[in-house]
This record gives structure tokens, sequence and C-alpha cells, in this order.
């Protein structure tokens, strides 16, 4: 199933060199009130004031019929000088240092562009989140209650 959306700056690579000359789906679509800059008349001098055109949101096509979903509760990050290599996996013992080994079922290697558009859009998911849902303590021993503790708070609400 294609679905339309917005371009994301921060997610879209741009067009290598080698494809300068061919179409490219995540062009910004031109427009000739864009095509150069735009003048708005200031004060009383009579004077135009130059602004910027502004970025135009590219509408793309997306298929995700093939993308393929796992839970992740473990991420390790690697790479090379050219690549970026996240590997996404399961640990079944969260709360201690695990006895087995983590399998790894994902991997993702990127370049470092788009490991940079990466943190930023995932920066912005995450103050989104906080925003609505409260700070995300990453620190398992600070959100896990132990069960002495529990049983102790139940005790004194008995």
């Amino acid at each position: 199933m294609a679905k339309s959306i917005e371009k994301s700056a921060l997610l879209a690579d741009e067009p290598s060199p080698t494809e300068a000359g061919t179409p490219n789906a995540l062009a910004s679509p031109t427009d000739s009130s864009a095509s150069g800059p735009s003048t708005q008349a200031s004060g009383g001098n009579g004077q135009a004031e130059q602004r910027p055109p502004q970025p135009q949101q590219a509408q793309i096509s997306v298929d995700d019929s093939k993308a393929v979903a796992n839970y992740a509760n473990f991420c390790r990050v690697t790479g090379t000088p050219e690549e970026m290599i996240i590997d996404f996996g399961l640990n079944k013992q969260p709360i201690q240092v695990p006895t087995e080994p983590i399998a790894i079922t994902q991997r993702l290697v990127v370049n470092f562009y788009t490991a940079k558009r990466l943190l930023a859009a995932l920066q912005i998911s995450i103050q989104r989140h906080e925003a609505a849902f409260g700070v995300l303590e990453t620190d398992i021993q600070r959100r896990v209650v132990p069960s002495a503790w529990r049983q102790g708070a139940a005790a004194r609400q008995q």
C-alpha cells in the first residue's frame, strides 16, 4: 500500500552528483512565486526589503507493504569511518546483566549524514512524547521498584 507523505528535511537524502541530471522524486517542486527573492514594501521610505524564499515541502510516495516490524529493547551502535551500524535485539533479562547472549534480530547500516538526520528526528519525537507524558527515565534501576519496597508500600496502605 503506497502512502503519500510530506518529505521530511531531516530524513531524505539529497541526490548524489551522478543523479543531478535525472529527475529527483525528493526535490522540491518549483513555484514561480518562489523562484526568486520576494520583496515587501517597508515603512515610508519606498525601499523594498529582500526576503529569501521559503523552502517548500515535497510530496513523496512511500510503499511500506514489505516493511517488517520487530520489537527491540536492546541497541548497540558501532561503525566504520564511512558508516554507522545499529544493531537491535531482544534482551530477555533487561533488569540484570544477561547471562545468555542477546540475539541481534535487525541491523541498520546508514551513512553518517542519514544517522545525523535520524538523530534529529528521534530527538523531536522524544521531546514531543516527554511533553505529553513526562520525562523518560533511561536508568532501569530508577524505574524498577524492588519487590521489598512494593511489599512495604502495600503494608503501609493497609
